[in-house]
């Protein structure tokens, strides 16, 4: 069987050309390995996410020509699996509320600009009732985690040192990034993580907390450059016009929006 990889947008903008340099290499790799892609909607915070942006992104999907094997559900529609998936943690042991603030955070680590902010596990001794906050944190023990990177090799990621307990619910309430992923890569059966590198320092806490929730066997990943100007610097829509909708309506074709996203990140069509 091919190996089953997702696109998984977040509809708090539009698509630029980043997006489609990633579903470049999303789609043309999974077919390559004779795979499956799943078009997943990352809408896991409401307070972000826009139905008009999610709307935009599917047209502009179609429109370029990225048709992917099954949409799954959005994010936003998971919530008691994601309770479950907690539920399992807590009855571990391996769950604890939070009531630190970023500026209680802040005040033992220093909050660099540019930099993660690592946990210092505050509140883990703390006995902070559970109905005091709606935070809750995953244990993030001592301890490497390794794996191989289809792109950049041996990797080696100690989830303690980098991020520290994994929030995993904010006080409002909302599922994280990190959790909501990775619960959902293991119940969609994805085994090919195509994105960009500056998510490369997520992967040794997926990766824990993915074997702490059940799963045995991970995903492997790719971890492809973001797309720089000339001078090195990270392209991005505020810094010129590399938005799907404003090409589109200065003319461009999908053929030649889809060209200048390989072009700039090396990819051979």
């Amino acid at each position: 069987r091919g190996s089953t990889s997702r696109f998984a947008p977040a509809p708090t903008g539009y698509l630029h050309l980043g997006h489609v340099a990633n579903a470049l290499l999303v789609w043309g790799i999974a077919r390559e390995c004779a795979g499956r892609v799943l078009l997943r909607i990352e809408y896991h915070d409401s307070t972000r996410c826009k139905p008009a942006y999610e709307s935009a992104i599917l047209e502009d999907l179609d429109w370029l020509g990225f048709v992917p094997d099954a949409v799954v559900p959005r994010q936003s529609s998971r919530t008691d699996r994601y309770e479950q998936a907690l539920a399992a943690l807590d009855a571990a042991a391996l769950v604890y509320p939070c009531a630190c603030s970023r500026r209680d955070i802040s005040r033992e680590v220093p909050d660099v600009f540019g930099e993660e902010m690592r946990y210092t596990g505050r509140c883990r001794t703390r006995s902070v009732a559970p109905d005091a906050t709606l935070a809750r944190r995953v244990r993030m023990d001592d301890g490497v985690e390794t794996f191989t990177d289809a792109l950049l090799g041996p990797q080696r990621q100690s989830p303690a040192d980098q991020c520290g307990d994994l929030l995993v619910r904010d006080t409002r309430g909302l599922w994280t990034y990190q959790f909501a992923v990775t619960v959902d890569d293991m119940d969609q059966g994805i085994d090919l993580v195509i994105r960009g590198e500056d998510l490369l320092d997520s992967t040794g806490r997926q990766l824990r907390l993915a074997r702490l929730l059940g799963r045995t066997t991970p995903p492997q990943f790719l971890h492809h450059p973001l797309l720089r100007n000339a001078d090195g610097s990270k392209l991005s829509k505020s810094a010129g016009d590399t938005g799907v909708r404003e090409l589109r309506a200065a003319g461009h074709g999908a053929d030649e929006v889809r060209a200048l996203a390989a072009r700039l990140a090396g990819i051979q069509l």
